[in-house]
């Protein structure tokens, strides 16, 4: 996954057929609209590709008295998708946080086709980059996640998809939180019907990221964002990315005994980071407990974004404010 702008709208996305999702044209009317001329003339003809996901490549653009932007490209070749395209530009009108990739504004002039313009991310993202990052660049992206998510769950919004593939990063290396494809409007949790199975329905999520508990049960809730919050903590902490296809195995399965405190915290840490003693123990072990806090088995005892921002604020003396 090698993009300076990467959005991956996965085909594992949240079905919002029966989550009240508005059609476009209830957007703001304050929300930039494009012509597709207009976005091809700014893409050069779609010339630059930066990004790509199951349904939606994104490519560079360049926006007069704006500068460089992405422009993210959907289909909407059925009406499943048209409502999840619809869905998240609802959402993204409603977004304005310094840590969540500015929306620019969009394009509906295609049958099958639409645009979504955002502002870019010259860094790329925190999966690519993880391992050229500082212990102090670490945990400055937890705390901004943290209050990222804090702010999300305030409007009652549930990402859906928390992993570092979309933790962009500017050119300051700070969090730009992204991909709204899978995000729902308010906290309604859906219960599947008794004749559901995990054939039959879209999953919420990407693997080694997804909450079980949603995975046993169907139900919808912030707790599902902590969860995976929990997974992006582990991936700073470790450099070890959440799911190893060529090993089959779940970093949350993997750290277990350290969360539990069986085995030592300091032999997890990134190896890079071990190198010449560039991390805080103290600090290491914060985040440990924080992360396990937050991939416990019971979405009930699991914290709320506020009382982690509240916990990392208090731990993490290398946060910068």
């Amino acid at each position: 996954m090698k993009s300076f702008f990467c959005f991956t709208f996965s085909d594992k996305v949240a079905d919002c057929a029966s989550d009240g999702c508005c059609s476009a044209s209830d957007v703001s009317t304050s929300v930039n609209k494009f012509s597709w001329e207009e976005i091809n003339k700014r893409t050069r003809n779609f010339s630059k590709q930066i990004g790509s996901g199951g349904f939606s490549t994104v490519y560079l653009a360049r926006l007069p008295d704006y500068g460089f932007a992405a422009v993210k490209i959907q289909s909407v070749c059925t009406d499943r998708l048209a409502r999840i395209h619809d869905q998240e530009l609802q959402i993204l009108t409603r977004l304005s946080h310094p840590n969540i990739v500015k929306f620019v504004g969009h394009c509906d002039d295609k049958e099958d086709e639409r645009a979504l313009v955002f502002e870019y991310a010259s860094n790329g993202n925190l999966y690519d980059k993880l391992h050229t990052l500082t212990w102090k660049t670490r945990t400055l992206i937890a705390f901004q996640l943290a209050s990222t998510l804090e702010y999300l769950h305030g409007m009652q919004i549930i990402h859906g998809d928390i992993k570092s593939a979309n933790i962009l990063l500017d050119q300051h290396l700070n969090c730009k939180l992204c991909d709204f494809g899978s995000a729902k409007l308010g906290f309604t949790s859906m219960v599947l019907p008794p004749s559901s199975t995990k054939m039959n329905r879209m999953i919420m999520g990407s693997q080694g990221y997804v909450d079980p508990h949603y995975l046993k049960t169907g139900l919808v809730s912030k707790k599902n964002d902590i969860y995976s919050y929990g997974v992006v903590l582990l991936e700073l902490i470790t450099g070890r990315e959440a799911f190893s296809m060529e090993r089959g195995e779940k970093l949350t399965d993997v750290i277990g005994p350290v969360v539990s405190g069986v085995v030592g915290v300091e032999e997890v840490v990134d190896p890079r980071l071990r190198q010449g003693g560039g991390f805080d123990l103290e600090e290491v072990k914060a985040m440990v407990l924080v992360a396990g806090k937050c991939i416990g088995c019971s979405p009930m005892v699991r914290p709320c974004a506020s009382e982690i921002v509240a916990s990392l604020r208090d731990k993490f003396q290398s946060i910068t404010h």
